[in-house]
């Protein structure tokens, strides 16, 4: 090799870190089996054997995993549901009503405030940029959670024992940054980001995008897409100005760095259908039911006040 040849950085994992006690791999297992089978509406009893549970103790830990028994989420999110999501952002329990739902309630959907980093910080690709770096447990799985001093940078999904390959695919897109794994920096986001109690407006999540300026248009416009609703590729390119950019605005869409705070789950194609998702379409249904559930806890604490 030329001794003036520059080596170009690469980010390393320090440590091989697994979080244990997520349950969510034997919900993934369930979303799965509905995912494929769900013209058979497979019963309770079906999943329950298929995940080696009894039928009360997986309805037991799917409702308190999703707010939503596994009867309610199959016929919520499966694909002939889906299908029913219009360009014009119908409601994503187009069927509350049948399985015994209000209807969709009012949540204030996770308040965050962003900025975006110039152009040229974004083409020298992280250079002179810290990125702290944490593994931490999620409704979804492993999450990775990547922040600078200015905020959040970077979330994404994996399941057990990928977590190597997850942090190869998110320092990938900033390969000259300097990485350095502290999870009491990144703890607090996590804690923030997957607890809905902490969704407030005085309280808003702090989020940094790294992209260039048509990302960070088509990240902005994924932040108005409200909670229990989705929006198609199409309309999304007009909300940005760009009505013809639809395969570019999926491609944006899928190099978003921000799952789920950045809700690229609720873009679909334009008959509604949910399409690829970078985290795995399993995941991004369990993601859209999870939601689905937070509404119906909504709902039903709304009808309590009401009523008291």
């Amino acid at each position: 090799m030329n001794a003036q040849t520059q080596m170009k950085p690469v980010a390393t994992l320090q440590h091989d870190i697994t979080p244990t006690g997520s349950e969510y791999e034997t919900v993934r297992r369930v979303i799965e089996k509905i995912s494929i089978d769900y013209r058979d509406q497979p019963s309770l009893e079906t999943l329950a054997a298929e995940v080696g549970e009894t039928p009360t103790s997986l309805q037991k830990l799917f409702s308190r995993w999703a707010g939503l028994s596994p009867k309610a989420f199959l016929q919520a999110v499966t694909l002939d549901h889906a299908r029913k999501l219009l360009d014009d952002g119908l409601p994503l329990l187009e069927t509350s009503f049948e399985v015994g739902m209000s209807g969709p309630g009012r949540l204030h959907d996770l308040f965050v405030t962003h900025e975006a980093m110039s152009p040229g910080d974004y083409k020298t690709r992280g250079a002179g940029l810290t990125i702290r770096y944490g593994f931490h447990i999620s409704p979804f799985g492993v999450a990775l959670v990547m922040v600078t001093d200015r905020g959040l940078a970077g979330l994404s999904f994996n399941d057990a024992g990928e977590e190597r390959a997850a942090f190869a695919d998110m320092s990938g897109r900033w390969p000259n940054a300097t990485y350095v794994e502290d999870m009491s920096a990144t703890a607090p986001y996590a804690a923030h980001i997957f607890d809905p109690t902490r969704w407030r407006q005085d309280q808003p999540l702090r989020v940094v995008m790294i992209g260039s300026d048509f990302q960070v248009r088509v990240w902005e416009a994924l932040l108005k897409i409200p909670m229990g609703r989705a929006c198609s590729y199409s309309a999304i390119a007009s909300e940005v100005g760009s009505p013809k950019a639809s395969r570019a605005v999926g491609a944006a869409v899928g190099a978003n760095p921000l799952s789920f705070v950045v809700p690229c789950h609720r873009a679909l194609g334009k008959s509604g259908a949910l399409t690829g998702y970078h985290w795995g379409l399993t995941r991004k249904r369990a993601i859209l039911g999870w939601e689905a559930g937070q509404l119906t806890a909504a709902d039903a604490k709304t009808a309590v006040a009401r009523t008291g």
